[in-house]
């Protein structure tokens, strides 16, 4: 019976949320886009600035904005008051965020903010509040009870202002026409960067690597050049160096189970011909994704002229990390 009562409590913490969402949703008009192009004409950094709650959702909103292709950073009103707001530019935008558009530090703050950034937006609940009267641009919320049982821990209020933080970073994004590329700088480290920098060059096995043989090269050389390179495989080229196939593990042993006489076999009897490559330029995680398709763990790389310029391995993909 208690089970069923938290988790009916917990759900319609979320529907309210969900609900002050949607009322925000339908709120967004042209004074929306009257920010966005104030934003987006920025010639310096769009600081945010919030106290509490308002302060860790400003933190958030400002890494969302660095990190899609508008430079901003998170100054912390009370050490504003104590030289910080030296790092203000005057081509710089203040984003200050209060839900209830009065918290002391903050309005204790704005004065200077005004003198010393190009424009102030604002952004809170309350239209009559002084944050409200202050600002240069005035961006509202929905006024809206909080999730909370006593209406007083931040739970719609900063869920919606996470939102419209979002809403306003994303979509200078889009203007800016940010792309992948962009947001691999961004992200150098971890997975996400992983993912959108590191390419097939930087982990392919290139020049006496290479598991190489002849056309007319014998079944037992075979063997030796793909016990050697221990990639399991090795490439079928001519005596131009032009490639025409593949062979690998699975390939000798097929060939063992249905010939008699493996001796007289060559090369070109035994490989897979017009296999799999991928271009050397190509994203690393392409190259994962063309593997576990085919179900195959080796790709031949070739360079912008179509010719040989490395092999890659499966495990050399995933001992960088990478992951599907």
């Amino acid at each position: 019976m208690r089970e069923t009562k938290i988790i009916e409590y917990a759900r319609n913490i979320i529907l309210r949320e969900i609900k002050s969402l949607n009322l925000l949703s339908e709120n967004i008009d042209d004074n929306f886009c009257n920010i966005i192009n104030i934003l987006l004409d920025c010639e310096g950094k769009v600081v945010l600035t919030g106290i509490g709650k308002s302060g860790l959702i400003a933190k958030k909103i400002s890494a969302t904005l660095s990190s899609t292709g508008t430079p901003s950073f998170f100054l912390h009103p009370a050490e504003a008051i104590h030289g910080d707001i030296g790092a203000l530019d005057k081509k710089d935008i203040v984003m200050a965020i209060s839900t209830s558009g009065e918290s002391g530090e903050l309005i204790q703050i704005i004065p200077t903010f005004k003198l010393l950034a190009k424009k102030l937006i604002g952004i809170t609940a309350k239209k009559d509040s002084q944050l409200a009267k202050y600002v240069d641009n005035l961006l509202t919320i929905p006024d809206i009870e909080e999730a909370c049982h006593l209406n007083l821990a931040p739970s719609c209020s900063s869920t919606v202002t996470l939102a419209i933080g979002d809403a306003i970073a994303l979509t200078l994004s889009w203007l800016r026409d940010f792309k992948y590329e962009d947001f691999a700088v961004r992200h150098p480290g971890g997975l996400i960067g992983k993912k959108l920098t590191l390419k097939i060059k930087d982990l392919m096995h290139t020049g006496e690597k290479i598991p190489s043989v002849n056309l007319d090269d014998s079944f037992k050389k075979v063997i030796v050049e793909i016990s050697g390179k221990r990639l399991g495989c090795t490439g079928v080229f001519d005596d131009t160096g032009k490639f025409y196939g593949i062979i690998t593990d699975g390939d000798l042993r097929r060939t063992l189970e249905s010939y008699d006489n493996i001796s007289e076999l060559k090369a070109k009897d035994l490989m897979t011909k017009e296999p799999k490559v991928i271009n050397e330029n190509e994203r690393a995680l392409n190259g994962l994704i063309l593997m576990e398709r085919f179900k195959i763990t080796n790709l031949f790389v070739v360079n912008d002229k179509n010719e040989i310029s490395g092999i890659i391995h499966l495990h050399d993909i995933l001992s960088s990390g990478l992951r599907l």
